[in-house]
């Protein structure tokens, strides 16, 4: 029985399993020491990308699904991290298996959204590049660039609005 199931019910801890001691610690060490360490170092890498990109925009629409599954999957690490403590050991292995699964799962949803960002910036700077190209080609050939959003403004209507705006400013 869980722990968080003797909790809920209000029930006394089972002091019967079969695991000695030491047993339970090379169980433990099995899964924590080859892959937990790795996981959760990519995990915080992949946080602090996800940090120093904070200008890109219009990008959240799948950012906070990637970051719930992540966390989901975190929650369900955990999880099944204390079943597999108060199992037998013929059946934590399988359950220590699923658990690392999910940090996998973590680490995908959040390498997808840093990918993603990736690709939105790699995007930004080639189109970038492109319109300083077209740019230069276009002054190599003597035409008029247009480097920013403008009006065009008949001189009488500017004149008019000047005139206006010092009218109501006396």
């Amino acid at each position: 029985m869980t722990k968080k199931l003797e909790e809920l019910f209000d029930l006394e801890g089972a002091n019967n399993v079969d695991l000695t001691q030491e047993e339970n610690t090379n169980v433990v060490e099995t899964v924590t020491a080859k892959d937990l360490p790795d996981i959760q170092s990519a995990l915080t890498q992949v946080d602090k990308i996800d940090a120093a990109l904070p200008s890109v925009r219009e990008l959240d629409t799948s950012d906070k699904e990637m970051d719930d599954i992540a966390q989901l999957a975190q929650d369900t690490f955990k999880d099944l991290m204390d079943l597999g403590m108060n199992v037998e050991a013929r059946f934590s292995g399988e359950i220590f298996n699923n658990a690392s699964r999910m940090l996998d799962t973590a680490l995908s949803a959040k390498s997808a959204k840093i990918n993603k960002k990736l690709r939105m910036v790699d995007l930004q700077l080639k189109k970038a590049t492109l319109d300083a190209r077209l740019a230069k080609e276009a002054a190599a050939r003597g035409e008029d660039t247009e480097d920013g959003d403008g009006q065009t403004v008949d001189r009488n209507q500017l004149l008019m609005e000047i005139l206006g705006r010092n009218t109501e400013q006396k």
